[in-house]
């Protein structure tokens, strides 16, 4: 077992520069580089004095891009000569979809460890990982995904009901929100756009729960903000509104909304965290609507707002600590992962 990994994050953007920032904050684990290949806006920021980042030393990931990037910053050296030295224990790689897959050969090649994102196919990987439900399985992994905004939510409530009560299948319906609020080169704009039937969504919660009964639609919508999933689950047995609200406000990383205090929409939810003063104001708590849980004999109904950018990052925290075995109990890991972040 390492005692303290030393971990680089290959990838700036709106995971990577949140995954970094969470490592560094970890008393367990050392951030030792941050890894990119061109000066935007983003890696500047937070490499700034004032910046989450400031300090930490910047690696090239494509070695023939280097003299670009060190055009604008300082750069010690390539990701893989960094990588070469032995150094370094684990990347998590926060690069966009399908680079990762690329840059998997030069993570094994040197014997590195590494954890994927979501926007990797589940095959890249030995397991597919939420900390509630499979955190021991990935104990001494060498490679490990941490799958999407939209899988993460599920995952946790999806657990949360069917270990305390039990789902015989379950419906949901994804309105996805369009582009990372700082992105101007996506869209839709003045559009609704349906997904593929089923959408991508309950295939790979089952990659994580392959025993649950799910079948998800979706469609993506001209909003920024948070993605909403409207739910409709049939339980095993007969439940009680009270009773799956108190399973939803004792599981940890999912909070319960009312709104009656004014919380009505995606907007007034996210006004809350910037209100609160979150970093980047982000909400890694699957935000359920108290109101809108109802329990009709055996059926479940309820309705969640997901913040893409920032609910997976706990979820990496605690994949690097099963991995490396730094941490036996999953629950222990969670209050140590949440109490560095914020989490109440």
């Amino acid at each position: 077992m390492v005692m303290k990994p030393k971990v680089v994050v290959n990838g700036i953007g709106a995971i990577g520069k949140r995954v970094a920032h969470a490592v560094r904050l970890q008393k367990d684990m050392e951030l030792v580089g941050i890894s990119d290949v061109s000066p935007t806006s983003t890696l500047k920021t937070n490499l700034e004095p004032e910046g989450p980042l400031h300090g930490t030393d910047l690696y090239c990931s494509v070695p023939d891009m280097i003299e670009k990037l060190r055009k604008d910053m300082y750069v010690k050296g390539t990701l893989p000569d960094l990588l070469k030295s032995g150094t370094v224990d684990l990347v998590i790689d926060c690069t966009p979809e399908g680079i990762g897959a690329k840059n998997k050969e030069t993570y094994e090649r040197f014997g590195v460890k590494s954890i994927f994102q979501g926007g990797e196919k589940a095959g890249i990987a030995e397991m597919t990982f939420n900390t509630f439900v499979n955190y021991e399985q990935a104990f001494g992994k060498s490679c490990v995904r941490v799958p999407s905004c939209n899988t993460t939510s599920l995952a946790r409530t999806m657990w949360a009901i069917d270990n305390r009560i039990g789902i015989e299948s379950v419906f949901v319906s994804l309105v996805r929100r369009a582009v990372d609020p700082w992105n101007p080169s996506k869209g839709p704009i003045n559009s609704i756009v349906p997904d593929d039937v089923p959408s991508h969504h309950g295939p790979d919660l089952k990659t994580i729960m392959p025993n649950l009964n799910i079948m998800t639609m979706a469609v993506k919508v001209p909003t920024t903000l948070t993605h909403v999933h409207v739910v409709s689950a049939t339980l095993k047995r007969d439940s009680t509104t009270e009773e799956v609200k108190k399973v939803f406000s004792e599981t940890p990383r999912i909070t319960l909304l009312k709104k009656k205090d004014g919380y009505t929409s995606t907007s007034e939810i996210i006004e809350r965290y910037r209100d609160l003063g979150r970093p980047r104001y982000d909400m890694p708590e699957v935000a359920i609507w108290d109101e809108l849980v109802s329990v009709i004999g055996n059926k479940l109904f309820w309705n969640h707002a997901v913040h893409s950018e920032s609910i997976v990052i706990p979820e990496n925290i605690d994949c690097i600590r099963a991995m490396f075995g730094l941490e036996k109990d999953k629950w222990e890991c969670v209050k140590r992962t949440n109490e560095s972040l914020g989490i109440k």
